[in-house]
């Protein structure tokens, strides 16, 4: 089990930044790799941003590019999503989950892989 719990949601304007932050559960954190998802209202859950064991390697979401940056600090259990330039479609419900793998590969960007997920913090971005 790696229980998960997200904060740093909120409300911003359009434009604006928000750094989400996970903080995980138990001395294996370092054994998975990090990813954060994100569904909006009515929408499918969608991949944002994936980051190796280890931290060397990251994969996004190509709407995320150059605007979100993932990072992971096994020491102290957390992975954060920085996010920046805001727009009012990025409004939804952000997940952090754990997949039990440690590199990244193209399965990293399915919902299905991950085995661990947080409860969600919501983040809306206003025009």
């Amino acid at each position: 089990q790696v229980p998960l719990v997200e904060s740093g949601g909120g409300l911003v304007q359009a434009g604006g930044s928000l750094r989400l932050s996970c903080a995980a559960s138990g001395r294996t954190f370092s054994n998975y790799v990090m990813g954060w998802f994100r569904q909006a209202p009515g929408k499918e859950r969608e991949f944002v941003a994936a980051i190796s064991w280890n931290g060397d390697s990251t994969v996004y979401a190509d709407f995320v590019k150059g605007r979100f940056t993932i990072s992971r600090d096994n020491a102290k259990n957390t992975v954060e999503l920085q996010m920046n330039s805001l727009k009012p479609e990025d409004t939804a419900v952000y997940y952090c989950a754990a997949r039990n793998f440690r590199i990244i590969t193209a399965q990293d960007k399915n919902a299905a892989g991950y085995a661990y997920w947080g409860q969600g913090t919501q983040v809306t971005v206003s025009s």
